[in-house]
């Protein structure tokens, strides 16, 4: 039996346990999980430290992402002789565990983010059009500003990957049950924000709301 795609599929695992968070706050040491929704992800990072903090948080949670699909999941995976059939998925299960780090770190007590950020580097990975990235982020920003929820719009947005892979052509199984899986844990992930929605508690960033009440 060849373990080298499981071998590989952890290599992505740690290196989305790596959290942004944890690493930009050592410089300012301070740790975000006690602060704020206590979440690691770079929503908490913006509302806790500002924007400075949050876009090293991104910029890092995004990256591995992208390494976990791009480099690991194919470069890696070509070198090391995974049959040329197979490195699609593989790619695709690398990228996914890399946001299972990121949601589940080893390194911090499985106390992570909610895997929104990994998951765009992933799908800057998958070499889709650029003007998908652009729709995805469109529709988050289009809830955002009616809505003021960030949940909401993450969620949203997660739900309307798979249905934009629908809707295009030329879309494998194996791409369309990736988009299913990551609508699935997104909406898992922010079950705490559905349940402050559905009791009227949840944060509202209504600054960039255009209808205010």
């Amino acid at each position: 039996m060849n373990f080298t795609p499981i071998v590989l599929m952890f290599v992505a695992y740690l290196l989305g346990s790596i959290s942004g968070s944890m690493i930009i706050g050592k410089f300012k040491k301070v740790d975000i999980r006690t602060m704020g929704s206590g979440n690691a992800g770079g929503t908490n990072a913006f509302r806790t430290q500002g924007a400075l903090f949050a876009l090293g948080v991104i910029t890092i949670d995004i990256s591995k992402g992208w390494i976990a699909m791009h480099y690991i999941g194919t470069i890696l995976a070509e070198s090391v002789a995974i049959p040329p059939q197979n490195i699609f998925l593989l790619s695709l299960m690398c990228g996914f565990a890399s946001v299972l780090g990121h949601i589940y770190p080893i390194y911090h007590n499985l106390k992570g983010g909610k895997g929104a950020g990994t998951l765009i580097g992933v799908l800057i990975g998958l070499s889709l059009p650029p003007y998908t990235i652009l729709i995805l982020i469109g529709i988050w920003l289009l809830v955002l500003m009616l809505t003021g929820y960030v949940g909401l719009g993450t969620i949203l947005t997660g739900i309307s990957f798979p249905v934009y892979l629908y809707i295009s052509s030329d879309i494998s199984n194996q791409l369309m049950g990736f988009g299913i899986a990551c609508a699935v844990l997104i909406i898992f992930t922010h079950r705490s924000n559905i349940k402050r929605m559905m009791e009227g508690n949840e944060n509202q960033f209504k600054k960039i709301m255009i209808f205010k009440k």
